[in-house]
């Protein structure tokens, strides 16, 4: 740990430095080597270190480093859509310096500094092989042109959310296959779909259309989660809160990672044993979760309470009758949405208008009736945007996690 942070010290300082002089100065160059050689002693112990950047949060592979807490250069990496960096064991110096040129350009288009991004464009020569961005990561040289297509005068017509969801289907194959939740990657999906809830002074909600009836899994658990941080934004509720119940929400079905695929994409009506293996998801999802770090208690609550109506009704049965966490009855309303508004193999899409009826005339029975008017209220305040997720060329950071 302690060679990690030396590194990013010394990664911050040549940032720094290197902000502060023209292209071809030599403590430029003497600012790059230093923290190259800083990169090579962390190497001796870390042949691939790997680093990621939650706000002012830094955790190197899986630990968070609490000495760096609130470091300013995680905001500022993260902040220019720098969440993760991955280090091969054959990095070189030049390709180090390429890195650090490439960054600066990144921070320099948030910052509008456009001598720096003009200094920086030229100093890139052929594409590193260190990899860096958001989310999930894709070669240098397809950031770059990422990049450069930012900065439109107006939004696009449809967000891109095609990283999301591949670390989402790629945390539902870790937890189907190793039974490990990768809680990091969660969070940072969470960062990134707030962001772009927010890339406008009016926030919207942009949701993803199912294209293939195998991604939707994928698909509702980032839809889910969006109108979940959205509905308690709406209703006051604190930023910690608000991603508490994004994570509760992208989590909520992962119960059906252990559900026979033949039978969540059935065309038809499920028979009776089928029936019984389903409604086993929300015990399965909230044991996984608990197993996986139980500091997650409201996550695994709502896994577990997703399906359980205001009245009782629902699934699973409980011994005894109590409420349900809060969490549960806004995850339980934004599951019902998008689960309706999303075509099947057994039914076509209902309309927008069609769905908010139908939750308005069941409050008090099924849903929370404070919690359905606040969220119809929300939708009509709120411009739903559609989101696409496309197939991603080369292969997400994410997948090279252990």
């Amino acid at each position: 740990m302690t060679e990690a942070i030396r590194f990013l010290t010394s990664l911050a300082q040549a940032l720094a430095k290197m902000s502060l002089y023209a292209d071809g100065h030599p403590t430029r160059g003497r600012a790059a080597d230093a923290s190259f050689a800083q990169l090579r002693e962390l190497q001796k112990v870390d042949p691939t270190p790997r680093f990621s950047f939650l706000g002012r949060s830094v955790v190197y592979g899986d630990r968070a480093i609490r000495e760096l807490a609130d470091w300013d250069w995680s905001a500022k990496l993260s902040g220019a859509g720098i969440q993760r960096i991955e280090f091969p064991e054959s990095v070189d110096g030049d390709e180090y310096r390429r890195f650090l040129e490439e960054i600066l350009t990144s921070i320099a288009l948030v910052a509008g500094a456009e001598k720096i991004r003009s200094e920086a464009d030229q100093a890139q020569g052929s594409p590193t092989a260190i990899r860096f961005g958001a989310v999930g990561v894709r070669s240098s040289q397809e950031r770059s042109q990422t990049i450069e297509e930012v900065e439109p005068t107006e939004p696009p017509l449809a967000l891109d959310l095609t990283e999301e969801a591949d670390v989402v289907m790629w945390m539902h194959d870790e937890v189907a296959s190793m039974g490990r939740l990768p809680l990091l990657e969660a969070e940072v999906v969470i960062d990134s779909l707030v962001n772009a809830m927010h890339q406008q002074a009016n926030a919207f909600v942009p949701l993803l259309t199912l294209k293939e009836f195998d991604q939707y899994t994928t698909t509702h658990a980032l839809n889910v989660a969006v109108l979940a941080m959205g509905l308690a934004e709406h209703l006051g509720l604190s930023t910690r809160e608000v991603r508490a119940y994004g994570v509760a929400g992208l989590l909520h079905d992962l119960g059906k990672v252990k559900v026979p695929v033949e039978i969540v994409q059935k065309p038809g009506a499920l028979t009776p044993e089928e029936q019984a293996i389903m409604r086993q998801h929300p015990v399965d999802g909230a044991r996984l979760i608990l197993e996986s770090d139980n500091r997650l208690d409201l996550s695994a609550a709502v896994a577990f309470e997703h399906h359980i109506m205001i009245d009782g009704g629902g699934y699973p049965s409980r011994r005894t009758r109590r409420d349900c966490h809060h969490a549960s009855t806004l995850v339980h309303v934004c599951d019902v949405f998008d689960a309706l508004r999303t075509h099947r193999p057994y039914r076509v899409a209902w309309e927008t208008n069609a769905v908010i009826d139908y939750i308005t005339q069941r409050t008090t029975t099924e849903f929370h009736p404070d919690v359905a008017r606040a969220f119809v209220a929300m939708l009509r305040e709120r411009e739903l945007r559609e989101a696409r997720a496309d197939a991603i060329d080369g292969l997400a950071i994410a997948h090279s996690v252990a």
